[in-house]
């Protein structure tokens, strides 16, 4: 994207549908302030707050599923959200995991503009996704100083400096196959929390997510509904 992605972003904002919630602090009330957006009920014990606390800044590392749970559980309560500068996620996997896509705004590769872009999206957007690794850190502190000003959630994905919460996933396998036969039927991996404040104490949580990424083997339409839950059980230690 060339030099006009500022305004095309701030025209995608300015033109967005009647019902898009608006962040900026112009027209949010103080109880719209002080609320908490939802994420999975599985995730929410990761959370402080139980959710996104509108005005933090929550990195997510090492799974854009996790990332796109997010999304899901938030646009389908009403809000708004927005990609910046992840070329390589498209909208069917966004839908796939739950997310509203009527909900959702792509900038998939802004180029150099991607820190303006995504403060352009932070004055107009409730959750604004955007690869860390295009950003550098003077740039980071001051979008995240934005979304606090302005009450949106930023949601960067990898590197980023002084987060209030940091959720980094691992120990992913998957499961399913015996002794080198079967289908992949599910992928369990660890989430990990931890932060500033009343996020300081790091948590853990233990996700089992069926029918990942069009997997061979994976829930079959019949039981596509299942494609959507989390079951988690908390790991200890």
């Amino acid at each position: 994207m060339s030099g006009s992605a500022v305004a095309r972003a701030a025209s995608l904002v300015a033109g967005a549908p009647s019902g898009v919630g608006v962040a900026s602090g112009l027209t949010l009330t103080p109880v719209d302030r002080e609320r908490v957006l939802p994420v999975p009920g599985e995730l929410a014990s990761l959370f402080p707050s139980g959710g996104l606390r509108r005005g933090s800044t929550v990195v997510v590392r090492g799974s854009t599923t996790v990332l796109l749970a997010l999304l899901a559980a938030a646009t389908a309560d009403g809000s708004w959200a927005a990609i910046v500068n992840m070329p390589g996620l498209g909208v069917l996997a966004a839908a796939e995991l739950g997310v509203e896509v009527r909900r959702l705004a792509l900038v998939p590769a802004p180029g150099v503009q991607v820190p303006a872009v995504t403060a352009a999206l932070l004055d107009g957007v409730d959750l604004v996704v955007v690869a860390g690794g295009g950003v550098d850190t003077a740039r980071a502190r001051r979008l995240s100083a934005r979304a606090r000003h302005r009450g949106a959630v930023l949601l960067p994905f990898g590197p980023w400096p002084a987060p209030d919460l940091a959720l980094t996933c691992t120990g992913r396998r998957w499961i399913g196959l015996d002794g080198g036969y079967g289908h992949l039927r599910a992928r369990e991996f660890v989430v990990s929390a931890s932060g500033r404040g009343a996020a300081a104490r790091p948590v853990r949580t233990r996700l089992m997510l069926p029918g990942l990424n069009g997997a061979p083997g994976s829930t079959s339409t019949a039981d596509g509904r299942e494609m959507h839950r989390m079951s988690a059980v908390h790991a200890k230690g």
